[in-house]
């Protein structure tokens, strides 16, 4: 027979498992003393869902408190204590209710004390590492500095002037990487005139190359005589016949 334990029974199982046990069991030991119900029906349907109820209430805390440890990164809790000049010990001490409520001070978020891992109390000035449960699958390691008033004073001036020296030498490093930039900008500019120039002088180049090719050309034809003029050949050609002429005509008279 199934049944829906109620409760954590040895050698059983734990509540709100549904397991399975011989009848005359259910009937004569759990079912008596409603350590169990069987698993059918309405009892079922219901044990369905409160399961689906509880796996999303789960699930919403997971959520909240991993969006809670995200507050608490990078927090760094300081809490005031009272000692006298030159020692360390405190009058009192420092709970894990003052861990508790100086975190919902500064980041809103209410925690209960049972969950901040302090097994004993502090009762030293000093700077140490508190664990802080959000959830059974998530802890946050908080640092703690318990100090005086005035040495409170003092580290906030330290760390006011820490801060001011990180945003001037960010400052720096950014206008270093500005002009870094237009350098680099500057010689891209240089490089790409030049290579314009040289493309111009090229093109200068073959322009006078084919000027000069077409001069060339034109002065072949100036050169050559012209198609009238007598060459030697035809100068002892037209005297010999002029001769002959000349014969034929002193024969004739």
């Amino acid at each position: 027979m199934k049944v829906i334990l109620q409760r954590d029974i040895p050698k059983v199982g734990k509540g709100g498992d549904i397991v399975t046990v011989a009848d005359g069991y259910a009937r004569n030991y759990l079912f008596p003393r409603a350590y169990a119900v069987s698993a059918t029906g309405g009892a079922l349907r219901e044990h369905t869902a409160r399961n689906d109820r509880e796996r999303t209430r789960t699930a919403t805390q997971l959520q909240t408190a991993q969006a809670d440890a995200a507050k608490l990164e990078g927090l760094r809790l300081a809490i005031i204590g009272k000692a006298n000049p030159g020692s360390t010990k405190l009058y009192g001490s420092i709970t894990a209710q003052d861990v508790a409520d100086q975190v919902a001070k500064e980041t809103g978020i209410t925690i209960d004390k049972r969950r901040v891992g302090l097994a004993d109390p502090i009762k030293n000035l000093g700077d140490y590492r508190v664990s802080v449960r959000l959830h059974n699958d998530v802890t946050v390691s908080v640092p703690v500095a318990v100090l005086t008033e005035e040495q409170l004073e003092k580290r906030k001036v330290q760390e006011a002037a820490e801060s001011k020296a990180a945003e001037a030498a960010a400052a720096a490093a950014a206008a270093a990487a500005a002009a870094t930039a237009a350098e680099a900008a500057s010689a891209q500019a240089e490089a790409a005139s030049a290579q314009e120039e040289a493309v111009s002088t090229q093109a200068e180049v073959a322009s006078a190359q084919t000027e000069e090719a077409s001069a060339q050309t034109q002065a072949v034809p100036a050169a050559s005589e012209p198609d009238s003029a007598e060459t030697p050949a035809e100068a002892d050609t037209g005297e010999a016949a002029d001769g002959a002429e000349a014969e034929s005509a002193g024969e004739t008279l």
